[in-house]
């Protein structure tokens, strides 16, 4: 009994210190057709929320475990995503990602799939932009 309630002491430790050790990060869009932030670096566990616009929405492109990215968005809905894989996540605005609306969300400080965000296709001013975060992505370490 006292190895049980152990067990159970250590497991609902570990959740509470989860939880007390995540972190939140709210996003807005611009009225520049930009998100308020571009590049986010985040640990594992962590969560993002972008906030009601009834212009824009978030669509990920590619993250580490392509057969796994996180549902597209709907418009002027809050929206929020709790990130558990390491690696880089590409994502961008439905209407707006040929013209540049895009983000880098960087967690766990893993870029081992980079590579293969920058292989993705985009219109050029897309990759434009693409190029610019992730310049901005390493330039933060």
């Amino acid at each position: 009994m006292h190895i049980l309630l152990n067990i159970f002491s250590v497991i609902f430790l570990l959740i509470i210190s989860n939880s007390v050790y995540s972190k939140t990060i709210q996003i807005d869009f611009t009225p520049y057709e930009t998100y308020s932030i571009e590049v986010a670096h985040i640990d594992v566990g962590d969560t993002i929320e972008w906030l009601p616009n009834a212009d824009h929405n978030v669509e990920f492109l590619a993250g580490p475990d392509m057969n796994s990215l996180p549902e597209k968005s709907k418009f002027n809905v809050f929206y929020s995503v709790n990130f558990n894989t390491p690696g880089v996540y590409l994502y961008h605005c439905t209407p707006h990602g040929n013209t540049g609306m895009l983000g880098l969300i960087i967690v766990g400080n893993n870029f081992n799939n980079l590579k293969d965000i920058e292989e993705i296709e985009l219109s050029p001013v897309a990759k434009s932009v693409l190029q610019k975060l992730v310049k901005i992505s390493k330039s933060n370490l």
